[in-house]
């Protein structure tokens, strides 16, 4: 699960990973307060240094030494165990959501869907595909052997190996014994165990292509095999566990908060659950409490998965662990058995569900999905709407409910539009420290070319995954419902400025619904232009700096304000195309600026790179050439006369505005246009106060063409000023191409008003100081948490 936790395997060893992902959240079965380190082995940096003893723990060479996966600390292998057990989470300790006020029942949802990963982001083979990634694998590591003292067999480790047809190859000498056939089978599934304790079990390729394959082999089971290779040599195998009469398993303790990571059990045919339990807890030190408030779970441990299952009373445990070999030899490997406290939890699974119709009742939604999902009402309830998204929050008391429904959302759509969920958790407020700040982070991965999706990856990493969310699944509005309650938080988007605008839409929507109404937003710039992120001083584009560094800056970044305006857009004709004029105008509709607003030349170029974008959108995956495809177009210009201040009409603060001879007409908020340039300029002029983000004032500027705009993207001009003032009204004309935000379109004749949009937006501007600590502070990680690092 390398894309969340940086634990890396080889395509060929996916099937045989053990799940060892950070607990990130509680999921009912445990309610602990306090975390302990997650400590994984290797691969540190040369550099390196022990907690404990401060001397070089690190290597190049071998896997050696023990790191933190929350809070980075480094120690020995000889060392760690004497460090105290609670994490601390480290420097990132204000910006991190605790696990411990995050619930989720998620049970058998896969990490994938609990952590909202993308399933289209995913590139290694699917364990549940109809073709094995072991089977393809395997191919290539053993050739088909032309060599006649050779033969290939296929080998399967159980019954589930079996019924999906996953199988791996070993080559063997054609004289071999069984005992050394059963030696490399074992080798094949990585199974170490003492290969007398084995057999192989051998099926026709005809009983293989049954349906009733499973019954025919568990006829044969028990039959004494001699030598492999008799007068017909089987293609296919399967690996068998030899009946015991006894076993020794061990049973971990969960989160009983004993001086032991678990005991080992002698258990035979006359063992069951109760006694297991009868016998485990004196040695856990509580033998006076009864056996009714304990439970004995089986947990599957497998590499995208983690499942549980509550074992009866009086189950025969041996015969479970028959059970669980016969299904798959490999899966007994990954199994595991705790004793668990008896807790009366609450099933409750939140599922937000997006892409509805916006603007109907509660009852209206709740009709809509009985009609298209066919939910149950008994388990099933709408626990919040959102309206003005079309979307809704269901709250399930039954698992098997919440994933078929989430299973069936992506296939289902409404009035032709595709809905989609997300597995949501609870955030308990009241479990949050006083002194902590969660973070919450919004990447879009499509920005920047794969630098979005790299940094997602990292932030999971670094952070809880809980507090991480992917714009493209589903938006920001589960993140913002999932830190609805969080009394105090910050919001980091990464992205570019269209990313930056869409999650400010979001929170001026969201914003009443939300008990921290006024989060600061923090920008890692991944667009075009950028022209946000540098006027906040988080630089023109990231350019792979690291991910830890950025969030140390994101804590010591300063809160400033910034003004926000609203731009109504009012068609008194119809648009451009309609027949005959005999269309309606177009309804008013509201837009948000954060940037600046343009009429005329720039939104023109804008569209027609917009256009290009459309037409070959892999093209531009790089901001060298996206501004390349804005230059070409621009020169295409040059040679185009426009009298834009013919075609429309400016009032500013109910006066009105004379209009120089211009090509194009520019109200900016923030003291950057087009990719860092300076369109106001920094003359002092006595007419107009010096312009800022938070003084409720937006500046009016004019270009001629443009050769004026690249005079100004030189730094050798500025534009035309023309006005300063905090309302606007124009009066267009004629059809005109308008862009709020590098978004833009062709406006029908009409009328425009901008004005300021409620309060102002609490946004984070980078420290100046920053530079000066990123040493010290990354001398602190060690470069431990380095993306570039952890390759396992």
């Amino acid at each position: 699960m390398q894309k969340l936790c940086e634990l890396h395997v080889h395509t060929d060893c996916i099937l045989f990973a053990c799940s060892d992902c950070r607990q990130c959240h509680q999921d009912g079965h445990q309610g602990h307060d306090t975390y302990h380190h997650h400590w994984r082995e290797g691969n540190l940096s040369s550099g390196a240094r022990c907690e404990v003893c401060k001397k070089t723990c690190g290597s190049s060479e071998v896997l050696s030494g023990m790191r933190c996966e929350w809070c980075g600390i480094l120690a020995h292998a000889a060392c760690y165990i004497i460090v105290t057990p609670e994490c601390t989470f480290g420097r990132l300790r204000n910006m991190i959501l605790p696990p411990s006020c995050v619930q989720l029942f998620s049970r058998n949802f896969s990490k994938l869907h609990c952590f909202r990963i993308s399933e289209n982001l995913q590139t290694e083979p699917d364990e549940d595909d109809d073709v094995d990634g072991s089977t393809q694998g395997s191919a290539k590591d053993v050739q088909i052997s032309t060599d006649s003292s050779k033969q290939t067999l296929k080998i399967f480790d159980g019954n589930d190996a079996v019924k999906r047809n996953q199988f791996r190859l070993i080559s063997v000498p054609r004289i071999a014994k069984n005992e050394e056939v059963v030696e490399a089978a074992l080798r094949a599934y990585y199974i170490n165990d003492d290969q007398q304790e084995y057999e192989l079990q051998t099926f026709t390729q005809q009983a293989l292509l049954s349906d009733d394959v499973i019954n025919r082999n568990d006829a044969a089971e028990d039959s004494n095999l001699g030598s492999v290779f008799r007068e017909s040599v089987p293609e296919a195998w399967i690996i068998r566990a030899k009946p015991k009469d006894e076993e020794v398993i061990r049973i971990y303790p969960a989160w009983l908060k004993v001086g032991m990571a678990y005991v080992s059990l002698r258990v035979n045919k006359d063992s069951t659950t109760q006694t297991v339990i009868k016998e485990v807890l004196p040695l856990l030190g509580r033998q006076m409490e009864s056996l009714q408030n304990f439970k004995l779970v089986e947990v599957l441990m497998g590499s995208k998965q983690v499942q549980r299952m509550v074992l009866e009373n009086q189950e025969p445990i041996l015969n479970r662990l028959k059970d669980i070999r016969k299904t798959s030899i490999r899966q007994m490997n990954q199994t595991r058995f705790y004793i668990v406290e008896n807790s009366k939890s609450i099933v409750r699974v939140n599922l937000f569900v997006g892409g509805l119709p916006p603007q109907l009742s509660p009852e209206e939604y709740t009709n809509i999905l009985k009609d298209e999902l066919a939910i149950k009402t008994n388990v099933v309830s709408v626990s919040h709407v959102y309206q003005a998204q079309g979307a809704v929050v269901l709250e399930i008391s039954c698992f098997s409910e919440a994933e078929r429904i989430y299973m069936l959302v992506k296939d289902t759509t409404v009035n032709d539009k595709p809905l989609n969920a997300v597995v949501i958790p609870e955030v308990t407020a009241s479990k949050i420290p006083q002194n902590c700040c969660p973070l919450l982070v919004f990447v879009n991965p499509k920005s920047g070319g794969l630098k979005g999706r790299d940094l997602l990856y990292s932030f999971r990493k670094l952070l809880n995954p809980h507090q991480v969310f992917e714009l493209t699944n589903g938006g920001p509005l589960p993140g913002f419902h999932t830190f609805s309650k969080v009394p105090s938080f910050r919001v980091l988007v990464c992205g570019g400025d269209g990313t930056v605008g869409w999650v400010l839409g979001a929170l001026e929507e969201i914003r009443h619904k939300l008990v921290c109404s006024e989060p600061s937003v923090a920008i890692l710039p991944l667009g075009t232009g950028n022209d946000l992120g540098r006027v906040l001083r988080w630089g023109a584009g990231y350019s792979g700096e690291d991910p830890y560094s950025i969030l140390v800056s994101v804590d010591e970044a300063d809160d400033v304000l910034m003004d926000r305006w609203t731009i109504l857009l009012d068609a008194e004709e119809p648009a451009e195309g309609a027949e005959n004029g005999v269309a309606e105008p177009e309804p008013p509709k509201i837009v948000q600026m954060n940037n600046y607003c343009g009429l005329g030349i720039d939104a023109e170029l804008s569209l027609d790179f917009h256009h290009a974008r459309e037409e070959e959108p892999g093209k531009f995956n790089s901001r060298f050439h996206n501004k390349g495809v804005y230059v070409k177009v621009g020169l295409q210009k040059i040679s185009h006369t426009r009298n834009l201040h013919k075609d429309i009409k400016l009032q500013v603060d109910q006066h009105e505005v004379e209009l120089p001879s211009i090509e194009g007409l520019i109200f900016i908020n923030i003291p950057s246009w087009g990719s860092g340039a300076d369109l106001w300029g920094s003359e002092s002029d006595n007419r107009f106060e010096k312009p800022r983000i938070d003084d409720g004032l937006l500046e009016v500027v004019g270009v001629t063409g443009v050769v004026h705009m690249g005079q100004v993207q030189g730094g050798f001009r500025s534009g035309i000023r023309i006005a300063q003032g905090s309302y606007f009204r124009v009066t267009l004309l004629k059809p005109i191409p308008v862009q709020v935000d590098g978004e833009p379109w062709i406006q029908a004749p009409g009328q425009i008003i901008i004005s300021a949009a409620g309060p102002k937006v609490h946004m984070l501007k980078k420290s100046k100081q920053k530079q000066k600590k990123t040493g010290s502070l990354r001398e602190m990680r060690v470069d431990s948490m380095s993306v570039s690092e952890g390759g396992r």
